[in-house]
């Protein structure tokens, strides 16, 4: 399940990159049948803008709906834990280490 929602999730961001890149712009993909008088002469400008903006919204939508899906989905497996409850247990069992006594100096023998 997981899988698959990720799937359509890539292909998404990809759709969605490609629809925004055909966007009219300063530079861009915009010319190549984007913007302007777009669609290969299928629709104006403006339809084709309304077009393009209607479909970024789409895929907007549905990337966002897609990615809350997937942090649900990773959730779901997960154990509540807290760093709080973790801490204390780790060192109940051993007592600290004790530093080595230092040593008595002794004078040098010949």
């Amino acid at each position: 399940m997981t899988a698959v929602i990720l799937v359509i999730h890539i292909f998404l961001a990809i759709a969605m990159i490609l629809i925004v890149l055909l966007q009219q712009s300063e530079g861009g993909m915009g010319g190549l049948g984007g913007g302007g008088g777009g669609m290969g002469g299928f629709m104006t400008g403006r339809a084709t803008a309304n077009l393009l903006t209607r479909a970024t919204a789409v895929l907007a939508g549905l990337f966002f709906v897609t990615s809350l899906t997937l942090a649900i989905l990773a959730d779901q497996n997960r154990r509540p834990s807290s760093i709080l409850d973790v801490a204390p247990r780790a060192n109940q069992g051993t007592a600290p280490a004790q530093p080595a006594a230092p040593q008595a100096p002794t004078a040098p023998t010949q």
